[in-house]
């Protein structure tokens, strides 16, 4: 696994440079430079085949750039080349992704989704039969508390709403201490109420992870954002707070035109 160290900004968590990825001759991503900042909260948008899922498939392996490097700042001081890394790889360095379908183990209690996802080396089976320390115990507590889910956690993961299942698909991901975490979409199909409080739970995560949300629903952006980045073919179209964003003629062009309609 390549981990010689490269060059070295102690403030970025990750680096792509010069990434272009073709599919059947089409450039999904076209010369793409983007930075992400450590602990950074970082909202990703654009119209559709904009290429933001390609660009979250580079970043966790789910595909190989064809051109370009993408370079990850793990906080241990190494700077990894994650180019040809393959997915799981990349997991275990430290990038998770939340799909918008939650995925969860339905017919599980809350509690065990978390100590199935806290024991990845183990089966299912096994980790179910496995006991618990005390570390695993309050780190699970921990978490159950940051998803608000304490006061479901041996009710089955099959019980919950639709925002409850994605606040505990969340959480295994956080238990797995990521450093960077990747979020598809969360406030599709969620209640106004449920859409508050997954963007403070966000909030919430930010400083302590480093987090890009890819999303359409521009109330939840306001809620969140602190920086957007729009995408438009492939290629960085303009980046900048809300009020810069809602503002950019370029931008209203290309999406806010559209997402009105959408």
């Amino acid at each position: 696994m390549p981990s010689a160290p490269l060059y070295r900004d102690t403030d970025l968590v990750l680096s792509i440079e010069s990434v272009t990825k073709s599919f059947d001759g089409f450039k999904a991503i076209n010369d793409l430079n983007f930075y992400l900042g450590e602990g950074e909260l970082r909202t990703i948008i654009g119209p559709n085949g904009a290429g933001k899922s390609t660009f979250m498939d580079l970043i966790t392996g789910r595909t190989r750039p064809d051109e370009g490097s993408l370079i990850y700042h793990k906080n241990d001081g190494h700077d990894i080349d994650i180019t040809k890394l393959r997915e799981y790889e990349i997991n275990r360095l430290g990038i998770s992704r939340k799909f918008q379908t939650p995925s969860v183990y339905t017919e599980h209690t809350i509690y065990d989704n978390l100590l199935l996802s806290l024991n990845l080396n183990r089966s299912v089976i096994k980790a179910l039969f496995y006991k618990e320390s005390k570390q695993d115990r309050e780190k699970i507590e921990k978490n159950l508390e940051l998803i608000r889910l304490q006061d479901l956690r041996y009710e089955k993961a099959g019980s919950l709403s639709h925002g409850q299942k994605q606040w505990l698909e969340i959480g295994m991901l956080l238990i797995q201490e990521p450093q960077i975490l990747l979020v598809d979409e969360p406030a599709a199909g969620m209640s106004d109420e449920e859409t508050e409080r997954t963007g403070e739970l966000l909030l919430g995560l930010a400083g302590k992870h480093s987090i890009m949300v890819i999303e359409h629903d521009m109330v939840f952006i306001r809620q969140i954002a602190s920086k957007i980045t729009v995408l438009h073919q492939g290629h960085v179209l303009k980046e900048g707070n809300f009020s810069e964003i809602a503002n950019d003629q370029k931008v209203k062009e290309v999406y806010l035109g559209r997402a009105k309609h959408d």
